[in-house]
């Protein structure tokens, strides 16, 4: 087994968190409650923002639009599947003290190493783009500024909320929770005024079916848009020095509460995604409305529809996905970077570097959504090249110990990303070559 790397001294708002995960893990602490689970929550609910970005808005609320809810069975699908992605990213940090792109430096031959951080890199900034025109797009739907300035002023919220890194990491779990919190809470009242038909909503939920060609390529584009490259490197190394411990019995202990973590925060990312397509299924599709494809068209949309209300929440909750996904994204590239490189530039500099092309998009008057497509076609590229990694260090006993993965996690795994890659890889045709 790989030596693992010297644990990092916890910052001090991170002090007491540590001891009360240690005191858990060594039977010392509180044996049930969530003062027992709380300690440990924190990672997935930063990866999952990735999962509710909004390049997902633009994807869920087309599929609702045009094919009402015939696709939920999708997003849940889609759901079960990254959940097991992210369970593995986590695992890799506990049991090798290391992040993916370390693994991939200390493991791969040097070029290999090279292309792939060439590869990530450009899907980091390329989602990182997307999201970041989605927090301003927000600003503008909510508030009618201009493009430019509201691309402006996301990026000194973005700055300020990575500044919170220089307090440990559990400030910055707490925000990002709370813009996922707001999120849903933003779902939830999107629910309960556009009134779903709940039987329908139960049956599409677990019944496969599709509505014809176009419908197949859609619930393509969402399922193979669903896992998120970047974030299973970031995800990886939000685990690998968080709660450090050496013993198997306690690394168990910490690997099944990462599990409960990633159950919690995909199951929120998870209702938000159905609860985009069922609110499109509820009130585009069900009034004739099945050409809306465009975040601008669904706010203008939903106003008359369900009242200025819906359009406000719609606009918040845009909002907190770009600021909380844009943030998340300009993490993951710092780990992509020190990890393949062993090389970092501040994060305030690369911040201030991938700010550029974004803001060189807004004022050229690109279209917002159209970038956000672009971005996910990016995505699709980089995907086995984080996926294919994962799979192979986490079957690897010599590295993993005691949390190799059992040969049933081996086989679902390898299916899943077989699954997911040839769907991007289908996308990525119909993109360039197909209708």
């Amino acid at each position: 087994m790989n030596d693992r790397p010297p644990a990092p001294q916890p910052a001090p708002g991170d002090v007491r968190t540590v001891a009360a995960a240690t005191r858990v893990l060594t039977g010392a602490g509180p044996r049930r409650g969530m003062a027992r689970l709380l300690p440990f929550l924190g990672p997935a609910f930063i990866a999952s923002i990735a999962y509710v970005d909004p390049g997902n808005f633009a994807t869920n609320i087309e599929g609702g639009a045009k094919f009402g809810y015939t696709l939920l069975w999708v997003v849940v699908a889609c759901n079960l599947m990254a959940m097991l992605v992210q369970i593995l990213a986590a695992k890799v940090g506990i049991a090798t003290g290391y992040n993916l792109a370390e693994l991939c430096r200390l493991h791969f031959p040097r070029p290999v190493v090279w292309g792939m951080w060439v590869v990530m890199e450009l899907v980091a900034m390329a989602t990182d783009l997307a999201e970041f025109i989605g927090a301003a797009v927000g600003l503008n739907l909510l508030f009618g500024m201009p493009l430019g300035i509201a691309g402006l002023l996301t990026a000194v919220i973005t700055f300020l909320i990575l500044a919170l890194q220089s307090r440990g990491f559990r400030p910055l779990e707490a925000v990002i929770t709370a813009l996922l919190g707001v999120i849903a809470v933003c779902y939830v009242i999107e629910t309960f005024l556009d009134k779903p038909d709940w039987s329908l909503v139960i049956f599409h939920a677990v019944t496969p079916r599709f509505a014809g060609a176009e419908s197949v390529l859609l619930a393509a584009g969402i399922l193979g848009a669903t896992v998120m490259p970047h974030v299973i490197f970031l995800h990886s190394s939000l685990t690998q020095g968080r709660i450090v411990v050496t013993d198997p019995v306690q690394k168990r202990g910490l690997f099944r509460f990462q599990i409960v973590d990633v159950t919690i925060a995909m199951s929120i990312a998870g209702f938000v995604n159905a609860a985009m397509l069922m609110m499109a299924a509820a009130t585009f599709h069900r009034a004739g409305y099945s050409h809306i494809a465009t975040i601008e068209e669904a706010h203008r949309t939903l106003e008359p529809l369900l009242g200025a209300a819906a359009g406000w929440v719609f606009a918040i909750s845009l909002l907190a996905a770009g600021l909380a996904s844009t943030t998340v994204g300009t993490m993951a590239g710092q780990v992509i970077m020190q990890g393949f490189l062993k090389r970092q530039i501040p994060i305030w500099l690369r911040r201030l570097i991938t700010i550029v092309p974004s803001l060189v998009i807004i004022f050229l008057g690109f279209d917002p959504t159209r970038t956000l497509v672009i971005s996910q076609v990016v995505l699709s590229f980089g995907l086995p090249f984080a996926v294919l990694p994962l799979i192979l260090f986490c079957q690897r006993r010599d590295l993993m110990g005691d949390l190799v993965n059992s040969r049933p996690t081996n086989l679902l795994a390898w299916g899943v990303a077989l699954l997911v890659i040839a769907l991007n890889l289908y996308l990525l045709w119909q993109t360039f070559l197909g209708a």
